[in-house]
């Protein structure tokens, strides 16, 4: 029987290799942010499954694309091998993402206190989205202490971060909802 392919027996070691064959420890910095990048991506093709609007499933599908890209380019040594064309992001690509926040936002009341994760299945994922993006940020910035990162990269992540909040809040509006609000008094 032919081996499959999937396998290489190369990282049985504790070793894994970057865009252009360099190997790295699989407890690199590098291999922590795009491997949250790709939990992230992960968690959005779950809450695609979840999403009733057309709308919603095209932006996570657009958001879901722009971060392989974004995996692509941190699993790159630019020390070792040139950045893919594909590995590029566009200020427009953000420009999309605030215009979808400016647009949900404008059609849900306001915040009046924290908002506790939860309500429709489809909320709670986004905010479980959220939290994975605002890791996968926080692991970018330590790959950024040590290498320089495009900066449209930690804007579009933090702009992502904002764009599933805002998304929790809608999708608990869509499904009639309540927002549960923190009681500070903890009572």
């Amino acid at each position: 029987m032919k081996k499959s392919d999937i396998y290489t027996r190369k990282g049985d070691s504790g070793s894994t290799s970057l865009v252009g064959g360099v190997r790295v420890p699989k407890t690199h910095v590098r291999l922590e942010a795009y491997g949250t990048v790709d939990e992230l991506n992960s968690h959005l093709g779950l809450l695609e499954t979840y999403l009733t609007e057309d709308r919603d499933k095209d932006l996570v599908l657009f958001i879901q694309h722009k971060l392989f890209s974004i995996g692509s380019y941190l699993a790159t040594d630019p020390d070792q091998t040139e950045y893919k064309p594909q590995s590029k992001l566009f200020a427009e690509d953000i420009v999309r993402l605030e215009n979808e926040i400016d647009a949900i936002d404008e059609t849900l009341p306001k915040m009046t206190a924290f908002i506790i994760p939860g309500g429709c299945r489809a909320s709670a994922q986004a905010h479980v989205c959220r939290t994975v993006c605002r890791r996968a940020e926080r692991r970018i910035w330590v790959l950024k202490s040590d290498q320089d990162i495009d900066e449209l990269i930690t804007t579009f992540i933090n702009r992502l971060s904002d764009y599933l909040f805002i998304l929790s809040r809608r999708l608990n509006l869509l499904t009639n909802r309540s927002e549960v609000f923190w009681n500070k008094s903890c009572k």
